[in-house]
């Protein structure tokens, strides 16, 4: 519905102009001159509609810009690499485990007099 009003002022805009220039009021260069500066206001207000209405979808579906998403990625990568040196400087040198010892089994008086 905007679209149409600002068609249709457009339009009244130029039909007045128009009238203007055939009447010898305004030169085809001032007409021309209008019509380049209301081209670009309209196109930078389009661009702007335009821009608001992809970043509503955009942060509705849930996407990020690529400038969040590199410095999310810088972040984890910092992460990681903070997270790398302070395991290797807060490990504990555990030490070894010896093998389990076998039991030994203490001879009976018997079997060393049997020995003997």
């Amino acid at each position: 519905m905007k679209a149409v009003i600002m068609a249709n002022d457009l339009f009244a805009s130029l039909r007045t102009y128009l009238n203007k220039v055939s009447e010898g009021e305004r030169t085809p260069a001032e007409l021309a001159n209008v019509l380049n500066t209301w081209v670009k206001q309209s196109g930078d207000v389009l661009k702007s509609k335009i821009d608001e209405e992809v970043l509503n979808t955009v942060t509705r579906m849930g996407f990020i810009k690529r400038e969040e998403f590199d410095q999310l990625r810088a972040e984890f990568n910092e992460f990681k690499r903070s997270a790398k040196v302070s395991s290797v400087k807060t490990t504990p040198t555990t030490p070894k485990k010896s093998a389990p010892k076998k039991a030994t089994v203490k001879k009976s008086t018997t079997q060393k007099k049997r020995k003997s």
